[in-house]
């Protein structure tokens, strides 16, 4: 649960609301093929490339202070440029939830756990 507070009283966004909002600006970036769950494990690598993952899977979030830290793992599309598309994601994410909550983003962390070809 993430708390604001101002003048008029305390507002409280939950986890799931910011994972859902991370999860959905990643997942509509040019070549991401899913958003990839941030506790798999070797042996479980092929089960959860063939699975759909939700946009919530593969997100998370943290305040240090003031500032918002989030963590995403996803899945690329083969054949794309992937330092272009993390660095689309990082801008897309803090844009998307700075403009929906007015929280100041400090780091957007994108770890690519995967590459589906088509």
């Amino acid at each position: 649960m993430i708390k604001l507070e101002n003048y008029l009283g305390t507002i409280q966004i939950s986890e799931n609301f910011f994972a859902n909002l991370v999860g959905y600006a990643a997942s509509r970036c040019f070549g991401v093929a899913g958003m990839a769950p941030s506790s798999k494990s070797a042996k479980s690598t092929a089960a959860w490339l063939k699975k759909p993952i939700l946009p919530t899977k593969g997100v998370r979030i943290r305040n240090s202070g003031d500032l918002l830290i989030i963590d995403l793992h996803i899945i690329v599309t083969y054949g794309v440029n992937i330092s272009a598309i993390v660095k689309s994601i990082g801008h897309k994410v803090r844009y998307t939830v700075e403009q929906a909550t007015s929280l100041h983003v400090g780091k957007v962390n994108v770890f690519v756990d995967g590459m589906l070809s088509e």
